[in-house]
């Protein structure tokens, strides 16, 4: 039996504690996770309920502190310095050496900035990390007003974080709409009202110029590219995140805009791997983005680091591409291909409630019917069922004549799935589809998707 080998990850992000976790199932390396962000390793996407109120740090730790030690992974508090790739050893800020036989960046990304002029203020901040919560409630307590400078989902969620403070949003859009590289237009359109709704003044195709200091070196107002000056005590930069490459990049590791990785999570530098926010694939999955900068995939990453860390040689299957959010109070969920514009060769099929609160776009070839992908906004929608629908080419019709199985909880939302199919009856009358009720029809898809539990759970 080969000896233990001591395995370093620098990150506790999902990436860095998936892989820990799996490594610990896999054997008795002795595994060691090293972060100066916080003591143990914590949800992410969950900042925004802590500074709300609704969750404290403690309720965002992925799994209680003993489990750890438990597992035998040692979390280690501290900022790395320096990697020495040819000596196999870190350097940490607190002038601690330590020694690797593998090595796993998971560093993450940090907010951009592109040099605008003011944008190292007092008061301008991003939203990524803790750190990043702890300095917005130091900021809030003289504001009254805050100029967001970006949409996505950041954007949104600062929003909405401000405003529960009573504190006045100003919202930056350099697209005609909302979030304009992901979003088709009528999607944004419902975010865009509905953060109007809720007081965030939004100003499409609005660029920010500088940002103006007060006499004691804080924000106080921004000026935009048409000359409008908006006073403000916080500046929120949205505009996306970039991964964070710079200790790899003085250990002579290979990096692009990510730290470059093989189908194995294999950098340019033998021993070391690299998975999350920071990576970037050389070889993309197929409709896939080099750079992935979302929860779920960042888990999925760490789980495949783990298993080519103990010679399992697993090539990186990402599957169906999903996400989900929350936009005041309209929960989002894509799955698929749903890009900003219509791809030639592609229908995009597009329904919108009277109120303006609820949506369905489903994406579909024009000449086989096969969808491609669906957007859903103000309702909820299973994700085991789209997945199927999209890896198996379901054609449109049988998606919708079979909409009420995608449902999640049908008892609690007004049933939305007649209305849908009418208006694409109407858009596409060569196509029409006869509906089918919701009774019943999950259980047909139940017993398909998950048949060991279908007997115990459905009559």
């Amino acid at each position: 039996m080969p000896a233990p080998r001591r395995i370093v990850i620098v990150g506790n992000g999902i990436t860095g504690a998936t892989a820990a976790r799996h490594l610990r199932k896999r054997g008795d390396d002795h595994i060691m996770i090293v972060s100066a962000e916080t003591a143990h390793p914590y949800s992410r996407p969950a900042l925004m309920y802590i500074f709300m109120g609704d969750l404290t740090y403690n309720d965002t730790k992925l799994y209680e502190d003993g489990f750890w030690s438990k597992n035998r992974i040692e979390l280690r508090r501290g900022w790395v310095e320096e990697i020495d790739t040819t000596r196999k050893s870190l350097r940490l800020r607190a002038g601690d050496t330590l020694g690797y036989d593998a090595l796993v960046l998971g560093t993450g990304s940090s907010s951009a900035r592109f040099g605008w002029p003011g944008q190292d203020l007092d008061g301008v901040q991003g939203l990524y990390s803790y750190q990043d919560v702890e300095s917005l409630e130091r900021n809030v307590g003289r504001a009254k007003r805050a100029v967001i400078v970006g949409g996505g989902l950041i954007g949104i969620e600062l929003a909405e974080m401000l405003i529960t403070r009573g504190i006045a949003v100003t919202m930056f859009i350099r697209e005609r709409h909302y979030w304009g590289s992901v979003l088709p237009d009528g999607d944004a359109q419902v975010v865009e009202r509905h953060a109007r709704e809720h007081g965030v003044d939004v100003r499409l195709e609005t660029e920010l110029k500088e940002i103006l200091p007060d006499a004691n070196g804080r924000a106080r107002a921004v000026v935009t590219t048409r000359g409008d000056e908006i006073a403000c005590e916080i500046v929120g930069l949205t505009i996306g995140v970039r991964p964070n490459t710079t200790l790899a990049k003085s250990a002579g590791i290979e990096c692009d805009r990510g730290i470059l990785v093989d189908r194995f999570f294999r950098t340019s530098v033998p021993d070391v791997f690299c998975g999350g926010d920071c990576a970037q694939h050389r070889e993309p999955p197929p409709g896939r983005r080099p750079v992935e900068q979302v929860w779920y995939t960042g888990k999925i990453h760490g789980e495949h680091i783990a298993a080519n860390l103990c010679g399992e040689q697993r090539a990186y299957d990402a599957g169906v591409w999903f996400n989900s959010a929350k936009f005041f109070d309209i929960e989002y969920q894509t799955y698929g291909d749903v890009p900003s514009r219509t791809p030639e060769g592609t229908e995009s099929f597009f329904w919108l409630d009277a109120a303006g609160r609820r949506s369905v776009r489903i994406n579909f070839l024009a000449d086989t019917g096969a969808v491609t992908g669906v957007n859903v906004f103000g309702l909820r929608h299973r994700h085991a069922v789209w997945e199927k629908w999209i890896h198996g080419r379901a054609d449109i019709r049988e998606v919708l004549g079979n909409l009420g199985a995608a449902n999640f909880d049908p008892e609690f939302f007004q049933q939305a799935e007649p209305e849908i199919v009418a208006a694409f009856n109407s858009q596409y009358p060569a196509r029409a589809v006869e509906f089918r009720t919701q009774r019943g029809l999950f259980s047909k898809y139940f017993r398909g998707l998950f048949p060991a539990r279908a007997s115990a759970a459905m009559p």
